[in-house]
């Protein structure tokens, strides 16, 4: 058994301000670094702020852009988790998380879930991802998954099923995002310690915080093992917040609790394609009942 010590960089972004963040980042990650912290995350599109109609032509970068760079250079040999908005090679746009170190991108996950209801309008100005894999950390095998991916259940499971030791969760959750009485806060608080607990899975999930516009951000960063144990939480302000916690006992909880062992991925792979068949007969009815489009 190992120990791996993780870090939220909880941050007010500056909106569409790429270099006042991009300074905000080399600040944390010197800090972070004097904590001798193996890995830090910074929320989602941190580097550009999470914006309601984001300019997309003037904030997109490529993986190999001098911002990246500057950030992947800074983390010297810890592993930092950053977003931005990156360009793709087809000219498409897309709500990203870079995992670097050492000078050199490891990772790119690109959002998955594209929430577009209530104050939220991502599906109009991104394209969706399509993989959940994992990155290598060291002796760590790392998922990412992006804010409302974690609320699509089976990407959790995909994660947990590839092996994944840890998860990196940005995210960028405001109170009135979704509107009228739903608790983002609260509802978190559920999500996160559903998934830590349930596939034995340690959790590093890192929100913005202050007010922009009609998003207010509540902050909560925080860190969970692997039996769905709390072991730091920011409040919200602008905080690093930090926690060790030992890399086998992601092994162990899931030996008390084997939920991947046991989840049956040929019965779910069997069951989805006679459901989509249905669905498909269907014309979806049932979906656009439950899920009628954004308007």
């Amino acid at each position: 058994m190992g120990r791996l010590k993780l870090a939220c960089a909880q941050m007010s972004c500056m909106p569409a301000n790429i270099a006042g963040n991009l300074d905000k980042h080399l600040r944390f990650i010197m800090e972070a670094r004097s904590k001798a912290v193996d890995l830090l995350v910074f929320p989602e599109l941190s580097l550009t702020d999470y914006l309601s109609a984001p300019d997309l032509g003037s904030l997109k970068r490529s993986i190999d852009s001098t911002e990246m760079a500057a950030v992947a250079n800074a983390a010297e040999s810890m592993a930092v988790s950053f977003g931005f908005i990156e360009a793709g090679e087809d000219g498409s746009s897309y709500n990203a998380q870079a995992l670097v170190s050492n000078g050199t991108v490891i990772h790119v996950h690109r959002k998955l879930n594209l929430p577009t209801y209530g104050n939220l309008r991502e599906g109009f100005f991104y394209s969706a991802g399509n993989r959940v894999d994992l990155a290598q950390v060291d002796t760590t095998r790392a998922a990412t998954l992006i804010c409302a991916d974690s609320y699509n259940p089976a990407l959790t499971w995909l994660a947990a099923l590839q092996g994944a030791d840890l998860l990196l969760h940005p995210i960028a959750s405001a109170r009135s995002a979704v509107g009228g009485d739903f608790d983002n806060p609260a509802s978190w608080e559920t999500n996160l310690r559903y998934i830590a607990m349930i596939y034995g899975l340690p959790i590093v999930m890192t929100n913005h915080c202050g007010t922009r516009g009609a998003l207010d951000f509540w902050g909560g960063s925080r860190i969970l093992d692997a039996n769905g144990r709390e072991l730091a939480r920011a409040g919200e302000g602008e905080v690093l917040i930090d926690a060790t916690i030992e890399t086998g006992d992601t092994m162990l909880a899931r030996q008390l609790l084997p939920t991947v062992r046991d989840s049956a991925p040929q019965l779910v792979a069997t069951e989805l394609g006679r459901v989509l068949g249905h669905l498909k007969k269907s014309d979806h009815l049932v979906c656009r009942e439950l899920c009628p489009p954004a308007t």
